[in-house]
Parts: structure tokens; sequence; C-alpha cells
């Protein structure tokens, strides 16, 4: 006798999209694997019907899911309807098992264009929920007005009365120096994330697990925050954005150091910070400036629609029905990052080719001065270490702009290599 069908086990329903961009808000589930699945409305009621059961402690039946159906839509449903929306809507997208019980294939997470692919998780949950518990506090939003204030104002004394250029040169002159402020803009990275972890749970949800790894071939830290889609527009941005406003309290302990030790090395991290905030602001790349841009207007893959805006901007085509699924103000914004978007990767590009002989050349001649330089400062073993960091530090850059920009020349190529070599009617 075939089983009945249920929903996978550890699979959790997390209900609307709150600030979506959709014109017909989508309904979320989350996966055992943590993937965030948006769903139609009916295929989210299908879902919720075969949940009611589990949570009183037995098993759904067919019949019991379409009478559920019908009250909720006021059409008719059958048992064979229902069938049809398991076998082939829901369980291909691992959320249910088929209509007569077997489980639903493996079912691998997403691939989007230029996301964070090689980590490894340091921390787990329940220590990240712990970390995150300790720093909540400093998002009562009088406190972060007074925080921000005190930044603004310790800015304008450090580029208005400090000499940074003095300061980089001393540093750098010391090899024990720059590691200390590697290590500084390491600390900085770890309370970065710390401020994403503690802005989920200011908003009653639960951070992930922290760890660290490559992005593009930048060294990287990260922390889940998936379940921040389980808030509205205003807690998304507000995790978003948590990672750089700790940014800006480190650069405010950093500059309280610095004024009552005067030590340069403060100075040149302060710098380095302030590097790691623009970065992340960008919304070019997969960095908090883009997930900004993205829970902003409440549409989850700003790049999957670079392709059909230039189609409807530049080629003047129909809208087709991805975009024709957006409220018209989120159009316009995508509209607006996407026009942005391209110009300045293919500027960036354009430098890139055109400065590749001299950045080759100049980056050799650092590298090598740096190599020949590593003893002079009376210990061999950490000038060579300063040296190997500086120069990966030089080195780094062009790799991850020629890394990030190869995937789509590549897909560009292979496309025009279709429409090449496709018959003619």
């Amino acid at each position: 006798m075939a089983q009945e069908p249920t929903l996978v086990a550890g699979m959790e329903l997390v209900g609307e999209f709150e600030g979506s961009g959709y014109r017909e808000p989508p309904q979320l589930v989350c996966r055992p694997d943590g993937q965030i699945v948006r769903l139609p409305a009916l295929l989210y009621q299908v879902v919720r019907a075969l949940d009611a059961p589990r949570r009183s402690g037995r098993e759904p039946v067919m019949t019991e899911v379409a009478g559920e159906l019908r009250r909720e839509t006021g059409r008719e449903f059958t048992s064979e309807h229902v069938a049809f929306l398991l076998d082939k809507k829901l369980a291909p997208l691992g959320i249910t098992t088929y209509s007569d019980g077997t489980p639903p294939p493996p079912t691998p997470k997403s691939d989007p264009f230029l996301a964070f692919r090689f980590r490894l998780a340091v921390l787990p949950e329940r220590v990240t929920w712990f970390l995150s518990g300790l720093f909540a506090w400093l998002f009562s939003p009088l406190l972060v007005a007074g925080l921000l204030g005190a930044f603004v104002a310790g800015e304008a004394w450090l580029w208005t009365t400090q000499d940074t250029g003095a300061a980089l040169q001393t540093v750098l002159s010391s090899p024990a120096s720059v590691l200390l402020v590697v290590a500084l803009a390491i600390a900085s990275c770890v309370f970065h994330e710390m401020g994403h972890g503690a802005a989920c749970r200011y908003g009653g949800v639960r951070p992930g697990a922290m760890g660290c790894g490559i992005y593009l071939v930048w060294p990287a830290f990260y922390t889940d925050i998936t379940n921040s889609y389980r808030l509205g527009r205003a807690g998304r941005i507000r995790a978003d954005l948590g990672g750089v406003y700790f940014n800006a309290l480190f650069v405010l302990g950093l500059l309280a150091l610095y004024a009552s030790t005067g030590n340069p090395l403060l100075l040149v991290a302060i710098l380095s910070v302030h590097l790691e905030m623009i970065q992340q602001l960008l919304p070019t790349l997969r960095f908090d400036g883009y997930y900004i841009v993205a829970d902003l207007i409440g549409i989850p893959d700003l790049f999957k629609y670079i392709a059909p805006i230039l189609k409807r901007v530049v080629l003047r085509r129909p809208a087709d029905e991805r975009l024709a699924a957006l409220k018209r103000w989120p159009q316009i914004v995508v509209a607006v990052w996407v026009l942005f978007l391209i110009p300045a990767l293919s500027l960036q590009l354009g430098i890139l080719l055109v400065n590749l002989p001299q950045l080759l050349q100049a980056d050799w001649e650092r590298i090598t001065l740096l190599i020949a330089n590593a003893g002079t400062s009376g210990n061999v073993a950490l000038g060579m270490l300063s040296a190997c960091l500086q120069s990966l530090l030089l080195v780094l850059p062009l790799a991850g702009l020629t890394l990030a920009l190869a995937r789509p020349v590549r897909s560009l190529i292979r496309r025009a290599g279709r429409r090449g070599t496709s018959p003619s009617a």
C-alpha cells in the first residue's frame, strides 16, 4: 500500500516575504539545507495543509489536503490535483515527498552568479546565538544615534588634524607594525560579522553559523543570516548594515586608543577599516551594499535581471515575465542598478586591460623590493612574513577583478558562438 505524502523532514514554513518587490508577494519555506525557496500562494497552501497534521503528530491524507485547498481557495480540488502539484512542483524542489510517499531526489543548492562558494563554518549556530546576544543591545535606536554621532565627530577630527600619509610611511617601514595592522584588520572583519549576527538577534531571529572562506580570490568571513528573511524590510536592512555599523564602532575604539597613545600603527589600522567599509558598501559584487539594494526593493537576486533589463532598455523588447512580475518602482531601481553595473564593470575591465602591463611591472618591482629589504629590519623571518603579506595584498585586487569579470565574458563568448553556429532558416 502506497504511503501518504509528507513534508521533507526539517522543512520549515516562513510565511509571506514582507516588503517584497513582486506584484504577488511570494511565500517562503526553508529547506533542511538552509535554502530559502519562494513559492506562489497555491503551492504554499499545499505545504501548509501538509504541515498542519504533522504538527498534531499524525500523517496528512490527500483527501484532507484537497479539502483544505477547497476551503482556502473556493475552487474545486481533488486528490488527483494535489498529486499533480506534489509530483510536478513541490517534490522536484525538495520540499515534499512524491504523492506515493517516495522521497524526492537530492536537490542541489542554487548557484547564484558571483556567490560565496568556498566556506568553512567555524562557530556553530548555538555559539553565534550566544555571542550575538552579547552585542544585540548596541542596536537600540538611541544608542545607534549617539554612537554614529561620535563616529562622525571622530572622522572630522581624524581627517582635519592627523597626518595619515606620514603614519602610513612609518608603519610600512616596520614589518612588525605591518603584521599588527593586518591582525587588527582581521579582528575588524570578525567584529563586522558579529554585527550581522547581533542585528539578527536584535530583530528576533536566529543567526546561523559563522566561518571563513574564499570569495573569488579574497579571504573572507561570513555569517549565515538567511533567517533575516523572516523580518520585514527594515529588519533585513538593519541586518545588512550591522556589519558596517560594527566597523564604525571598531574605528571608535581605535580612535580612542590613538588619541591616548599617538601610535601611528593605530592610524593605519583605522585606514584599513575604512577601506573595508568602502568595499562592503559597493553594490557591484555580493558585498553588503548589494544586499542593501536587494532588500530595499525586495528582490533577492539582482544579477538574474541583467539580461531582461538589457533586452528591455537597450534592445527595446517587451518586458519578459520576470520583469512583469515586479512592481513598478523595483523595476526602475533594478534598471538603474543594471545600467550602473554594466558600465562600471566594463570601465574596470578596460582600465585593467589598458594598464595591465604597467600594473604587473609595478607590482613586480614592489614585490622584488619588499623581498630584497625583508632582512633589513633585523628579523629576517618577520621581514619575510611581512613582505609576503604585502605582496599578496598587491596581487589579490588584480586577480579578484580578473576572476569576477571572467565568467560574464566567457558567457558572452559562448552565447555568441552558439548564435554563430546556429543553422540559418
